[in-house]
């Protein structure tokens, strides 16, 4: 089952990463979002049935949140 790990930059001010954390936990497929400190604000972990699934819900459900600004996704080998 493919996994991934998804480092997110939001938006600068009071709340963003809260906002962007309650947003991710309602994605299908993820399965943790952690606020950390550092060069990214949220860590999330995503699964999927497909690759494509998997870089569907990046695109499509990650991306598209209001609060993010950047993301770096890391491909779980298996």
């Amino acid at each position: 089952m493919p996994t991934a790990f998804v480092m997110v930059n939001c938006d600068l001010g009071i709340k963003s990463e809260q906002k962007a954390i309650n947003q991710l936990k309602n994605v299908p497929g993820v399965i943790d979002a952690s606020e950390v400190a550092g060069v990214y604000d949220i860590v999330v972990k995503i699964t999927s049935d497909t690759l494509d699934s998997l870089k569907e819900t990046i695109t499509q459900d990650i991306r598209t949140i209001g609060v993010v600004r950047s993301t770096m996704t890391l491909i779980v080998i298996e």
